[in-house]
């Protein structure tokens, strides 16, 4: 009996990989299939060939990381996903609803922190403007899911406050998020120094003074050991030398995992990074652009790891025709889990 198909729409590296970990739970029972996010409108089109989305994850250099990371793990590649009539699609943004995915089981799976809300998202919402233009201010605003998984219950209350519908929103944790203090077991040889993560506010057309940015840094170093982890997203170059021009002592990491850096470091300052969480829930002093006693409400849920387990179970039942829903039961006991996490975090 032949297998039902799943597609698994990927983006940045940080998305791919939350989508590999359900893949894992879904691949002896369904034939998985992946594709880098990807474009269909005319319009978009034209701007994907003349190399203007390279600031998006549909842009060819983050295809090209996930169409590695695909390759390297020997998983099936379908490039827009036009080999195969599926019977589950699991995105990592609802940003596009691609057109040969529209009418399909759709599971919508949460990336990180979401950008704040600006003048497209108000356009996006009321007017129906495209809801790229706001990033991923947007999320969850398509509707056009069957379930949204996302990190935590005050997010959850955050997506239905935009205007997601509450029965499509549940609370499942999400990969990547759920575990952070397996990152404390690291081998970064460097400890109790001042980290700054980078964005990539510029390359995505958003305002960033990183003169500005990097003497508050300074001024909060105080003299310890600086290290600078660079955006992936970002221009290296630049960046490099906007940084040996104030802070000639600091290092600097173009590559390298962040989350380790984080666990060793012991002031944390960032911008707009969902890195920020890891900080958090692992009581560093953190600084941030976001409002720091917000963020400790919205940290996800630290449930072990289980996320891609509880998402891939959505998506079983999905796929064999169960209904699914918000489960009273499951919420309180989300909830539980999420008020003992925010008691750890404030006592740290």
């Amino acid at each position: 009996m032949q297998k039902k198909k799943i597609l698994f729409i990927c983006g940045s590296l940080n998305q791919t990989s939350q989508l590999f970990q359900i893949s894992r739970y879904l691949s002896d029972d369904y034939d998985c299939f992946f594709t880098p996010y990807y474009v269909d409108t005319p319009f978009l089109r034209f701007l994907y060939k003349q190399d203007m989305l390279e600031f998006t994850v549909a842009g060819k250099k983050l295809q090209t990381r996930c169409i590695n990371f695909i390759r390297e793990r020997n998983l099936k590649l379908d490039i827009g996903g036009v080999n195969n009539n599926y019977d589950l699609v699991v995105t990592s943004s609802d940003l596009i609803i691609q057109k040969n995915i529209r009418g399909k089981k759709i599971v919508l799976v949460q990336e990180g922190m979401t950008d704040p809300e600006n003048i497209f998202f108000y356009l996006s919402k009321w007017m129906g403007f495209p809801r790229y233009l706001a990033s991923t201010s947007t999320t969850g605003l398509s509707d056009a899911y069957d379930v949204f998984c996302v990190a935590s219950e005050a997010y959850r209350e955050l997506f239905i406050k935009k205007g997601a519908d509450p029965s499509k929103v549940i609370v499942s944790g999400i990969p990547n998020f759920d575990n952070f203090a397996e990152y404390l077991n690291n081998d970064f040889p460097l400890r109790g120094f001042v980290l700054c993560a980078t964005s990539d506010a510029r390359e995505t057309f958003k305002y960033e003074n990183r003169k500005k940015l990097i003497r508050k840094v300074l001024s909060i170093a105080d003299g310890s050991q600086l290290v600078f982890k660079l955006h992936p997203n970002e221009n290296f170059i630049r960046a490099e030398r906007e940084i040996k021009e104030l802070a000639p002592d600091a290092m600097v990491f173009r590559e390298g995992n962040t989350n380790h850096m984080i666990a060793n470091c012991d002031v944390l300052f960032t911008t707009y990074s969902s890195v920020v969480f890891t900080g958090l829930a692992l009581g560093k002093e953190v600084y941030s652009n976001f409002n720091v006693d917000i963020l400790k409400k919205l940290l996800p849920v630290q449930n072990g790891g289980i996320s891609a387990k509880n998402i891939a179970s959505l998506c079983r039942k999905l796929v064999e025709g169960e209904r699914v829903g918000v489960d009273a039961v499951q919420y309180e006991l989300l909830q539980t889990v999420q008020q003992e996490n925010l008691k750890l975090v404030e006592a740290a």
